[in-house]
């Protein structure tokens, strides 16, 4: 009998085991992180907001830190989701190959990349050009612009950033920031800092304009014509200087992350989109 007795205790202290295993995971299968992108991040936060609203039983938590903080959360499996304002580098295609992680890039909206200065700063118009010679440190004082006899204070984000990568892709034709370039860690400290700085420029994702900063307009014809960054000349590409932003997760993974990528890409979804300042898709 007592033999019995000890059968049954272990039975049912490995069924108590077993079936609180399945209410963790049943628990943790409710629990979405999404990581990365700072571009992204005002506009996730709303997204996800809205659908938690909707829908009680998921939780969803919203970090930034840069694209490269993201993919890297992804590949180590410490996020669902990766938010990124590029496309994943052969580097990162490579890692995720050996990880054996078939990755999916969901495109969800376009930003144009802004470039912003002190209010307080005169100049208004830049050429593409001249952007370059900002950054690479050919240019280092507002007179040589048309503006004030006042050193340039350039402000960029971390390398860790999809907006760097961009930025020094396509405004910079890929040569190297200047050493006088201070790096921030969020698009939010960029433009605190460039409010707070008369010299200053940086430069943001379109959602983060606020007016404590100035909007640059700029030439992309060698100064023929200058055009201001806006959801409506990112969407007609008379600003030339739209990129798309991501969603990425693991394949395997989808059946938990499905609701909020179909969240993303609905009407009501695309919807937040334009009204934090992005590019929706229609």
């Amino acid at each position: 009998m007592r033999v019995n007795y000890l059968v049954y205790i272990l039975i049912s202290f490995l069924t108590f085991v077993s079936c609180k295993g399945r209410i963790k995971e049943e628990k943790d299968d409710k629990i979405i992180t999404i990581k990365g992108s700072d571009t992204v991040l005002p506009l996730a936060q709303m997204e996800a907001e809205n659908l938690m609203k909707k829908n009680k039983e998921i939780s969803i938590s919203v970090i930034g830190g840069g694209s490269g903080v993201g993919i890297t959360a992804l590949l180590e499996g410490t996020t669902e989701i990766a938010m990124a304002s590029r496309d994943l580098k052969k580097k990162e295609k490579l890692k995720f190959r050996e990880a054996n992680m078939d990755v999916e890039e969901t495109l969800i909206a376009f930003d144009a990349v802004t470039i912003i200065v002190n209010p307080a700063n005169k100049v208004s118009n830049l050429t593409e050009k001249q952007i370059e010679q900002i950054y690479t440190g050919e240019i280092k004082n507002w007179k040589d612009l048309g503006g004030e006899d006042l050193v340039i204070v350039p402000y960029s984000r971390e390398s860790s950033s999809g907006t760097y990568d961009y930025f020094k892709e396509k405004m910079m034709d890929d040569k190297n920031y200047t050493s006088d370039v201070l790096s921030m860690s969020a698009t939010g400290a960029i433009v605190q800092s460039v409010s707070q700085t008369k010299g200053a420029i940086g430069y943001i994702g379109l959602a983060y304009m606020t007016p404590s900063v100035k909007k640059i307009a700029v030439s992309f014809d060698e100064g023929k014509t200058f055009v201001l960054p806006t959801v409506k000349t990112a969407k007609d590409n008379t600003y030339s200087k739209s990129r798309p932003l991501y969603l990425m997760y693991e394949k395997g993974n989808s059946k938990k992350v499905n609701k909020v990528i179909e969240y993303f890409l609905s009407v009501e979804g695309q919807k937040i989109v334009a009204n934090i300042g992005y590019v929706p898709l229609k």
